[in-house]
């Protein structure tokens, strides 16, 4: 993947990981109701971030 791929990625990757903290923050504010779905939503969370991350690895390796 080139530079301008990477970043494209990298961007998309933001908003996707954005996005996904936001469903966990509107879930954090609707507690009790839907309690069961936290397990599942931080662990798209985090794999949205861990996703991320390593984007940007790649993206600084071009440098």
């Amino acid at each position: 993947m080139n530079a301008d791929e990477l970043k494209a990625l990298v961007r998309k990757l933001n908003a996707q990981a954005t996005q996904s903290k936001m469903d966990l923050h509107d879930l954090s504010e609707e507690l009790p109701t839907g309690w069961e779905r936290i397990p599942e939503q931080a662990q798209q969370t985090f794999d949205a971030y861990a996703r991320l991350a390593e984007a940007r690895r790649q993206l600084a390796a071009l440098g």
